[in-house]
């Protein structure tokens, strides 16, 4: 039984090295941004934007206490490479258009090469310019 622990623990350490050292980004350096325009906020935080990720992943909340959020992000979302090329997302799980809440995980093709610094921008219907969210990637 003791032995199973050690072996449990261990795999956990060898695998928040991988994550930490693997990676070249800490989760706890790519802080959430958020912004609030027009009676909604958007709240975004990179969960996975790693060398090795087959997706590269972004938590997204949108919140508001007038309007439905109909927002349709797998179409209106692109992250923007350090040339400026854009990149359509390539999917969203999460809660359905409608309602006053919601959130989930907004996913892209991860870009080679990696870059030094990302920008994800989402359009929203009726405002002239879309939100921008960017992170420094070390």
């Amino acid at each position: 039984m003791r032995s199973r622990v050690v072996k449990s623990l261990l795999r956990a350490v060898v695998l928040c090295a991988l994550v930490v050292y693997g990676t070249g980004v800490l989760a706890a350096e790519l802080a959430p941004k958020s912004t609030q325009a027009g009676g909604v906020t958007i709240r975004v935080k990179p969960t996975d934007v790693s060398a090795g990720a087959s997706s590269w992943q972004f938590q997204v909340s949108l919140y508001t206490h007038s309007g439905s959020l109909d927002d349709d992000l797998a179409k209106t979302a692109v992250l923007v490479d350090g040339a400026g090329k854009q990149h359509a997302a390539a999917g969203w799980k999460g809660d359905a258009s409608g309602g006053h809440h919601r959130s989930g995980v907004l996913q892209f093709k991860p870009l080679s090469p990696r870059p030094a610094a990302l920008e994800l921008r989402i359009k929203r219907a009726g405002e002239p310019a879309p939100r921008s969210f960017r992170w420094e990637l070390k």
